[in-house]
């Protein structure tokens, strides 16, 4: 959450000539409710319970660049999915920068009531290998530019994804 999923994700997206999907947005348009709403009335289980059906469904596409919701990780049939059907990449952050982009944000609800810095580490502690087992590419996100890390993804893809992808 915050890494830049969603801004790298649109700008990969039209570069390559591709689709664009965030599933966070697809759940929120098929439930008609923002995703912060399905935490309160479903709690974080229903939510992951969504978001697993929502890559199910989408993982399939073709021509698309998928955006998922950081927690989409934490399941081992959704990581499998995302190795099977795509080029994965972790947009890595550490939990400072993290912090320092969302530690206002009120519309993350695991930040909620909380030191962020404290539960970013403690995500960050469960995901980060997680995401880095599921990854065919890492971008180190720190302070680039989207641009940079664009760019560092463009010269990337090629040699470190498969070719049928």
């Amino acid at each position: 959450m915050g890494a830049g999923k969603t801004t790298v994700g649109r700008s990969l997206a039209k570069r390559l000539g591709k689709a664009f999907i965030d599933t966070d947005l697809d759940i929120e348009e098929r439930t008609g409710v923002r995703v912060s709403v399905i935490f309160e009335i479903e709690g974080e289980v229903g939510f992951r319970k969504r978001e697993s059906d929502a890559l199910s469904r989408l993982a399939v596409s073709e021509n698309v660049v998928l955006a998922t919701g950081g927690g989409v990780i934490l399941n081992a049939g959704n990581r499998d999915l995302l190795r099977l059907h795509g080029c994965v990449i972790y947009l890595h952050a550490r939990p400072s920068d993290l912090a320092k982009r969302l530690g206002h944000d009120k519309t993350r609800p695991l930040l909620q009531g909380i030191d962020p810095l404290k539960r970013l580490e403690q995500l960050y502690a469960i995901r980060d290998p997680l995401y880095r087992e599921a990854a065919d590419i890492v971008i180190d996100t720190g302070r680039q530019s989207v641009s940079a890390m664009l760019g560092q993804l463009l010269l990337r893809l090629d040699s470190e994804c498969k070719p049928t992808q």
